[in-house]
């Protein structure tokens, strides 16, 4: 090979982009359509013969699974990101092609708990294995390449996991329905698209797998005694500390899954129902907006747990006027109202998803880059826990408090919605408390802190 040719191969071989960036976002935006589960969920149902109450924790399963696994698997990304990302491609692929099967099965035996079983086996438990590894795998990777813009980096690839909503939702619903519109259904339409996006995900991120790859010039440590462990990294600042972190984390998770899984019905309250798709997919935007501008924002900061406070506080004022002026209630005749509740919508959808880009950067601003996968790993257990409290608890107060009416030919229980927010607004109060109590200003912080104090 000529000197030349030996210049291009090592310049792919070697460029940010093509061995971080671009494999992430293929890997982030495949894993990611785990959102999508509220385009074809009552279809499942209805073709099973099953309640959709029932069907929705194979949803609540995935997330949880997606933490466990990433708690679980840490160690395994930390040491070889291409095994991590092998594992995270089969068991994605696997899982949905068998979700499509015991679809189908569950079309031909109706009301088979069989059926049942298998898509919680398929999509929450396998599809989970393949969410946490594959969410795991590029973030360290990122982190290194992108030194100086590190929010930057991850938040580009954790937006394509929010971003996978607004692409693949329409898609899905074309696949599904041969009349979008009347949403009539394609003969076996529900169990093909499983099949068929199967097949596409793990090519994009087969592809991601074999693209990505840490920077020659880093390696990890190798042994049993090169690493200290996971408790004596988070031993080196108080304990209290990595508590503040994961709690302020599960909260906002939680805050965002209660109000998120009631989007579509407050949305129809306040008479916007005819719009409730378009609205879906520009909350979906700002999710992903806020994974990146709110984690490039934070590169420009001295302490990163200063976004935290900014998204607390932001959802905190937009909660607390939504329920001063009953809006998803009085909301219908009333644009300023509308506007009030749809700005609740996006603001909560963005911090949700700044919440998940700016974890792994502040981790690694207070714990260092050595252990962080592993650390990033048992954080998401975080998200783990909040997915199976997040719906369940503002379904429960939904099905528990207010009047369901009728609407438009729609069961729906505005004052129900109104109350969630009284739980998300003490829930945000106390993440916000922690903030400012447990989480501790990092070293870089400290250090600014003293430079100007000596400046002085």
């Amino acid at each position: 090979m000529g000197t030349n040719e030996q210049k291009q191969a090592g310049g792919w071989r070697s460029n940010k982009w093509i061995r971080a960036a671009i494999p992430a976002l293929l890997l982030h935006c495949s894993i990611g359509t785990v959102y999508c589960w509220s385009v074809f969920s009552e279809e499942i149902a209805k073709y099973i013969g099953h309640e959709k109450s029932s069907v929705e924790w194979a949803f609540s399963f995935a997330i949880f699974f997606l933490g466990m696994s990433a708690a679980f698997l840490g160690n395994v990304v930390e040491k070889d990101i291409h095994r991590s990302s092998l594992i995270a491609t089969i068991c994605f692929a696997a899982g949905m092609a068998l979700t499509g099967y015991f679809i189908y099965y569950g079309g031909e035996h109706q009301g088979s708990k069989l059926a049942l079983i298998g898509i919680y086996v398929s999509y929450g438990f396998i599809m989970g294995i393949g969410l946490g590894t594959g969410y795991l795998s590029p973030v360290k990777t990122l982190m290194l390449w992108f030194q100086d813009r590190k929010g930057l980096a991850t938040g580009l690839a954790v937006a394509g996991f929010g971003a996978a909503k607004a692409i693949a939702s329409p898609i899905m619903q074309k696949m599904l329905y041969s009349d979008v519109k009347n949403q009539v259904q394609r003969e076996g339409g529900i169990y093909r698209m499983f099949w068929i996006l199967a097949a596409v995900y793990f090519v994009m991120m087969f592809v991601g797998h074999l693209l990505l790859k840490k920077p020659d010039g880093w390696h990890e440590p190798q042994g049993k005694d090169a690493k200290p462990s996971i408790m004596q990294v988070l031993k080196t600042k108080p304990i209290g500390n990595y508590i503040g972190i994961w709690v302020m984390f599960y909260i906002n998770i939680t805050c965002g899954l209660a109000l998120i899984s009631q989007e579509k019905m407050i949305v129809k309250c306040i008479g916007l129902a005819a719009a409730a798709g378009t609205i879906s997919s520009v909350s979906a935007i700002f999710n992903a907006g806020g994974r990146l501008g709110f984690s490039a924002w934070a590169d420009t900061m001295k302490d990163r747990n200063t976004i935290y406070k900014l998204i607390f506080i932001l959802s905190i004022a937009f909660t607390g006027l939504v329920m001063l002026t009953q809006g998803i209630k009085n909301g219908e005749d009333n644009t300023l109202l509308v506007i009030l509740v749809l700005a609740l919508i996006f603001v909560v959808n963005a911090g949700y998803g700044g919440g998940f880009s700016n974890v792994p950067t502040l981790l690694s601003d207070h714990y260092g880059m050595g252990s962080i996968s592993a650390i990033h790993g048992i954080t998401l257990s975080a998200w783990a826990f909040a997915g199976l409290t997040g719906n369940q608890i503002a379904t429960y107060i939904v099905n528990h408090s207010g009047e369901w009416i009728d609407h438009d030919g729609t069961m729906v229980n505005p004052v129900g919605y109104q109350n969630v927010l009284y739980f998300t607004i003490i829930m945000y109060i106390i993440a916000l408390i922690l903030c400012f109590v447990l989480v501790r200003p990092t070293d870089k912080a400290l250090e600014a802190k003293a430079a100007k104090k000596a400046a002085k």
